[in-house]
C-alpha cells in the first residue's frame, strides 16, 4: 500500500514531459483559426449563424489533424494555384497528396458534423 501511495505522489509530484502529454487540443494559432472562418463565411455567407459553423467546422478539422499537417495541406494548396513549371511536384508529389487528403477527410468530418 505504502508503494502505490508513493507511486501515486511520484506521479503528481514528476514534472510533466511534453513528450508524454496528448497533442494540445488547441495547437491552431488563433490567426491560423480566424483565416479559416473568414475563408468559410466568405464562400457560405457572412452571417451569424455561418460564424458557429466556420467556428465548429475548424475546431473538428483541429482535432482530427495536428496544425503542422494543416500547414503542409494549404501550402499545397496554395502552390497548386501558381503557375509554372516549379511548382509540379506540388502536383504530383505523394505526399503533398497524403497532407491534402488529409485535410479534405477532416473538412468532410467538420462539414457532416457542423453544417
Amino acid at each position: 500500500m505504502t508503494r502505490t501511495i508513493a507511486a501515486v505522489l511520484a506521479l503528481f509530484a514528476a514534472p510533466a514531459s511534453a513528450q508524454n502529454l496528448p497533442p494540445a487540443l488547441n495547437d491552431y494559432p488563433t490567426a491560423a483559426r480566424a483565416d479559416y472562418v473568414l475563408a468559410c463565411m466568405t464562400v457560405n455567407g457572412r452571417t451569424r449563424p455561418m460564424l458557429d459553423r466556420c467556428s465548429c467546422s475548424i475546431d473538428i478539422v483541429a482535432s482530427i489533424i495536428p496544425y503542422e499537417r494543416y500547414v503542409q495541406a494549404e501550402t499545397v494548396l496554395t502552390m497548386r494555384q501558381v503557375g509554372g513549371e516549379r511548382v509540379g511536384m506540388f502536383r504530383s508529389a505523394p505526399t503533398a497528396n497524403e497532407a491534402v487528403q488529409d485535410l479534405r477527410r477532416a473538412q468532410a468530418e467538420a462539414e457532416v458534423r457542423c453544417f
